[in-house]
This record gives C-alpha cells, structure tokens and sequence, in this order.
C-alpha cells in the first residue's frame, strides 16, 4: 500500500462487472474495511503456513508464533515510517503529528520488510535461535501474506495501475485519482505473482542448501518481481534514476543486492565449513 485513497466503490471488467465496497461491514457503528481483514488474513495464514514449516527447520512452531508480535509491530512501524518520510511534504509537513498516527493514510511495504526482518533479527538473538534458518521458515510465508495484502490495497483502491484499454481494465469512482478511466490492476497482478512465488518458495525450501538461502532467494525474486509490476503502476509522481525509475524499482535495486551478498555470504561460509580440516 503507498498513497492514500478515499473510495468507496470500484467497477470490476465487463465481465465481472458490479460495484465493489471497500468497506465488508459494520459492527456496532464501527466500519470494517477489506484492506484490514485481507492484511488479517495474510498475517494469519503466513503465520500458520510457517509454524508448519518450522519443525521441518529443526525449530517449533511456537517459535514462530512467539516471533510474531515482533514480526507485526515491526511490519506497521517500517511501513508507516518509510510512508512518513517518503510522503512528508505532500502530506504531513505543517500538521498535527497526530496526523502521522492515522494508519489508513498510507503503508509502504518496503519499509515493513525492513522493519520485520528487524524484529526478527532482536527476537532471534533474544532466544538464541539460529536467525538464517528462522528466515528462510518465514521467507515463503511472507510471499504468501503479501498476496493477501495486494488484495486490500485493490479494494482500497491504492497502488493503482497506469491508464489501459485492456479488457481486464477496473474502472475506480469518478472521484478517485484514475478519474473513473480503466487502469491496470497492478495489485492483482502482484498478488498473484506473490502467490506463485510463495508455491516456487515452499519448493525451495524442500531443497535449500545452506541457511539463508530461501531468504536470499526471497529477496532478489521478490526484488524483481516487484520492479516488474511497478512498471505497470500510475500512482507515482516522482520517479529517479534520470526519470526512468520508480521509487518502488529503486529501492529493488538495493534487495538485489542484498540478496546477493547473503547469498554469497551464506554460501561461502558453508563451503569454508565442508573444506575445512577435520
């Protein structure tokens, strides 16, 4: 999720055409949005699919439940955060910083990831369990929460696509940013990825070699997966890199390459353990 947005309905293409509340129900006068029960679910079954993982990993499953108030909390600080500081002129410069507390104007998925993997950096050195191989237990999880993730940020109408005449083209309301005209579904596009790649990582995982290494593999695929979509995204107004360059694609180029040195790290670390002396 990136910029915020105010919708209330959405068209889905001609063949699936009706209008879609962003809003799933209300409970004693409060409003429940999709985007908080899609975020719900894929904490839920990321969690879930892991703890089953774990004992495969030598760990047990109440090791990733216990990892998980970490994982969460570090998730919406790094979002928020990286959302605040990317958007502080636009939006939160001269106002209240009450203002910064207002969840629902805005996440940025980057910012989640690097605030989880600290959460799950403190909590592995608080219990003392290996940190690599708790990485590469929740590596596919992850994939597998964003796709339920990207969900929400449809619903909500955020991370919109680029104008397209492509009959799976979604129409928002005539008052959100696209102005009603068919844009690309980027977050769909997205969420499925997510979820191919959580099915090629649980494979993975099967097959790892060394510790760290569904991790390392998480980041440089997700990295790339994401630079591929966000080629397809309309809601930026800012681009890098002499203009050709999403925030989203920039900050890709650093995943890479710190899934590489990981990679690299990992694998000659095990390599040095088979050669050495006995």
């Amino acid at each position: 999720m990136s910029a915020p947005c105010h919708l209330s309905r959405l068209s889905l293409p001609s063949s699936l055409n009706r209008p879609v509340d962003n809003v799933a129900f209300e409970l004693f006068g409060f409003q429940v949005y999709w985007y908080g029960i899609l975020a719900a679910a894929g904490f839920l079954f990321g969690f879930g699919t892991a703890s089953r993982r774990a004992p495969r990993a030598g760990l047990k499953s109440d090791d990733v439940y216990n990892l998980a108030p970490w994982i969460i909390v570090g998730t919406i600080l790094g979002a928020r955060l990286l959302y605040v500081i990317s958007y502080w002129d636009k939006e939160f410069a001269g106002k209240s910083p009450l203002h910064i507390l207002n969840m629902r104007s805005g996440l940025v998925f980057y910012g989640g990831l690097v605030g989880a993997s600290l959460g799950t950096i403190f909590y592995a050195r608080r219990t003392k369990l290996p940190l690599w191989r708790l990485a590469d237990v929740m590596a596919p999880s992850v994939a597998l929460g964003h796709a339920f993730g990207r969900v929400g940020c449809f619903m909500t109408g955020c991370c919109y696509g680029r104008p397209t005449e492509l009959p799976w083209a979604v129409h928002f309301p005539p008052d959100h940013w696209t102005h009603g005209i068919g844009v690309h579904p980027t977050q769909l596009y997205e969420s499925g990825l997510n979820l191919l790649f959580y099915f090629f990582m649980a494979w993975l995982f099967q097959r790892r070699k060394f510790e760290g290494q569904v991790f390392a593999v998480y980041l440089i695929g997700y990295a790339l997966l994401r630079a591929f979509t966000e080629s397809f995204r309309g809601d930026y107004t800012q681009h890098y890199l002499g203009g050709i360059a999403t925030p989203g694609q920039t900050v890709s180029i650093f995943i890479i390459a710190a899934g590489i040195i990981l990679w690299w790290k990992q694998r000659s670390a095990l390599t040095h353990q088979n050669t050495a002396p006995a």
